[in-house]
């Protein structure tokens, strides 16, 4: 089993080199400002912890998972002690505003720690994750007594939280939910329902679990319109803060599932629970919508921590198994064989998750840098990072999650043989990382909501913003011969981009399956577009330092790397541009009994 160790390296040149974190957060209004000795110190202390507290508990978590008995579930050894040392290190109050008692810091750093204390066990980090779903509804609609109730031992470890949307016969169609909420005299309501796939919904590394619910009020409109909010504790908050009577909320089971098997899925009952409300009736989603694009962002992270340990230990095994001898004269003569490292398709394999990898990194810390700047940036900086994050929150979380099955499973494929077997945790990690592509939203909901919602619904407004800022770049370094490998490539799709979003709206006026025939093409077109402009500026960076005098082996890979995306990776936009243009007749025209056998 490989271990773990934080990318610290790739972190800074993300950072310091590629982000310009310094003047970014010097920028920040409204938040705490760190300088870079404070982030470093910050990061490197979130290292040791996923290095030193996470990655010894990974592999026994996922041989030994959850147990559940008579509505009681048990974590695996050695993660209540992990969750203690998480709050005891401040690490839950991290991005938490210092008047809301937090220590203030820019969400984005909390995104770096996210990375690598998720990479070698998601399954722990989901437990604080999980956390902040309470946290973030009640920040955004809670009122000052429900804060001081709830937030002080949420922040501190001692309570942890859930977000309760998903019912047995509605996914993503929330719309459809039955969980009722009866008023009572008091202004409290008592919840009646059943919700599934509540992750975190029962554990015993905590003193009590709060529950934010969606339900719907007696005599509200159906649909999402009649759709509230509510807050409902395993046990009663006092108003003093204190812990009282069992609230009627209680875990039916927990699902055996492929991955993920130290973190909690439960089936929750809330038999008669009593629960407060957030914000106003039948609004409950405006509170809860805020909360899940912060979740899909969550998700893109998953794939990137995931895919980073898969590389790690696919690379360590590559430079370590001899097999076979190079087409082109032996390269380990004293040996019996050869690296497998030194073999084309072991390096294809390794470059592609490579560049996957740095540029989700890349990508995701982008973002997390617009999330500040949507809360402590300028007017104008709010504007423009809204509409950046609204077309490219549903391509980080598809085309990141995506992406990383293909560096996950690659992880396995280097290995062979052993990558198949659980000792070297190859397949863990593709097990854990599956779940990725579904769960806040699946690739085809996000697809949906790119294509349909927010470039077809802005009249291709939420695109041009993006496009823009491409063309930009493309003009701007035109003249530059050392960038012509990539800003050429780049700017012929940064064009076609916009005319194939006509070509296919075209199509959509006469036939509105159109949209959903081919929206994840669509989708995964724009994400390999999106991640050419990410490699070619990180390329651009790495030019300059070695035109510096900086001949560091990551700069010449950062610019290799780059070479290799526009060369092997970036041309599967044309097979996407196809497979688009060719139209929903293939789908659609095929009866049902043309399907099934």
């Amino acid at each position: 089993m490989a271990d773990y160790k934080a990318p610290l390296r790739d972190i800074n040149f993300v950072l310091k080199e590629f982000l310009n974190s310094e003047q970014h957060y010097a920028s920040l209004q409204g938040c705490e400002r760190p300088d870079m000795d404070v982030v470093d110190a910050v990061i490197g202390e979130g290292a040791k912890f996923a290095e030193n507290v996470v990655g010894p508990i990974a592999a026994n978590g996922d041989e030994q998972g959850c147990k559940f008995d008579g509505g009681k579930v048990t974590t695996p050894d050695g993660f209540k002690e992990a969750f203690r040392q998480w709050g005891e290190g401040g690490w839950q109050s991290l991005s938490i505003p210092v008047e809301e008692g937090g220590q203030g810091l820019p969400s984005s750093i909390g995104t770096v720690i996210g990375e690598m204390v998720g990479s070698p066990s998601w399954a722990f980090s989901m437990y604080g994750g999980l956390a902040l779903a309470p946290v973030t509804c009640l920040l955004n609609g809670g009122t000052e007594e429900q804060k001081q109730r709830y937030l002080p031992k949420l922040l501190s470890g001692e309570w942890a939280g859930t977000m309760c949307l998903t019912e047995a016969h509605c996914g993503s169609d929330v719309g459809l939910l039955r969980t009722k909420a009866t008023r009572n005299d008091d202004g409290t309501y008592t919840l009646q329902g059943t919700k599934i796939f509540i992750s975190g919904g029962e554990q015993d590394m905590t003193d009590n679990i709060i529950h934010a619910i969606l339900a719907r009020v007696d005599g509200a409109p159906e649909g999402t319109k009649g759709i509230s909010l509510f807050i409902a504790p395993k046990y009663w908050v006092n108003e003093d803060g204190s812990m009282g009577d069992f609230n009627n909320i209680s875990c039916g089971a927990i699902e055996k599932k492929m991955g993920l098997k130290a973190s909690a899925t439960c089936v929750m009952n809330y038999d008669g629970a009593r629960a407060v409300l957030l914000g106003e009736e039948n609004r409950g989603l405006e509170i809860m919508f805020k909360l899940m694009n912060a979740a899909r962002l969550g998700t893109a992270l998953q794939g990137l921590a995931m895919g980073e340990v898969a590389y790690q230990g696919a690379m360590d095994y590559a430079r370590e198994r001899l097999q076979m001898r190079s087409l082109t004269g032996p390269k380990n003569p004293d040996g019996l064989a050869d690296p497998i490292l030194v073999h084309p398709d072991v390096r294809r394999m390794l470059l592609t998750q490579k560049a996957f990898i740095e540029g989700q990194r890349a990508f995701i810390y982008w973002l997390a840098q617009q999330v500040d700047l949507t809360r402590h940036g300028s007017e104008e900086q709010q504007e423009s990072a809204t509409q950046l994050l609204e077309l490219l929150t549903p391509i980080a979380k598809a085309f990141c999650t995506e992406t990383a099955q293909e560096v996950t499973y690659l992880g396995m494929q280097v290995f062979g043989g052993h990558g198949y077997i659980w000792e070297h945790g190859m397949e863990r990690i593709a097990r854990d990382n599956r779940i990725s592509t579904v769960y806040e939203g699946t690739t085809g909901i996000q697809s949906l909501d790119l294509l349909g919602r927010k470039v077809m619904g802005s009249g291709g407004a939420v695109l041009r913003n993006f496009t823009k800022l491409i063309h930009k770049y493309c003009e701007a370094h035109k003249e530059n011969a050392a960038m012509a490998e990539f800003v050429e490539p780049l700017a012929v799709l940064n064009k076609e981009w916009g005319e194939v979003t006509m070509a296919v709206g075209e199509k959509a006026m006469n036939n509105a399956d159109e949209v959903g025939a081919a929206s994840v093409d669509y989708l995964m077109y724009s994400g390999y577009i999106a991640f050419a402009y990410i490699w070619a500026q990180m390329a651009e960076v790495a030019q300059r330092q070695l035109a510096d005098g900086n001949d560091d082996p990551l700069y010449r890979g950062k610019i290799k790397t780059a070479r290799f995306y526009f060369q092997r990776l970036l041309p599967r936009t044309a097979s996407h541009k196809q497979a688009m243009l060719a139209g929903a007749d293939a789908l659609m025209d095929v009866a049902e009994d043309e399907l099934a056998y």
